[in-house]
């Protein structure tokens, strides 16, 4: 079984900054891909970054200069660095992990978190 370990969610005010980490442990599994969606009451739930095995990134346009998505050196943990935050970004933040790619669909990847809370208050 496929484990991830979301921290790092709060509460900030407009341009503020938080960091979200995610860790994935499960025998045998190996994620070539790893992100984080995000949904917000009402909104349909999207993919906000990803990053591959090999460092490739995608970005959702709204977070483009904003938000960066790294990875630990044992490839099983994303980071998520957000800044200059702003309200339209509160949402709960999920992590998933999967063993070759993530789609825009959420909860269809190898494996989902629980989600963390980001609000951001203006």
């Amino acid at each position: 079984e496929v484990k991830l370990t979301e921290s790092g969610g709060g509460s900030v005010q407009t341009g503020g900054s938080l960091k979200l980490s995610c860790t994935h442990s499960g025998a045998d599994f190996v994620s070539d891909d790893m992100g984080w969606y995000r949904q917000a009451p009402g909104n349909e739930c999207e993919l906000v970054a990803s990053i591959r095995r090999d460092g490739r990134t995608e970005y959702l346009r709204s977070v483009l200069g904003r938000f960066t998505i790294t990875q630990g050196n044992t490839k099983n943990t994303a980071y998520l660095e957000m800044t200059n935050l702003k309200p339209e970004d509160t949402a709960v933040y999920y992590c998933a992990a999967d063993s070759v790619a993530l789609t825009q669909w959420c909860r269809t990847s190898d494996a989902w978190g629980l989600g963390t809370q980001v609000t951001v208050s203006s």
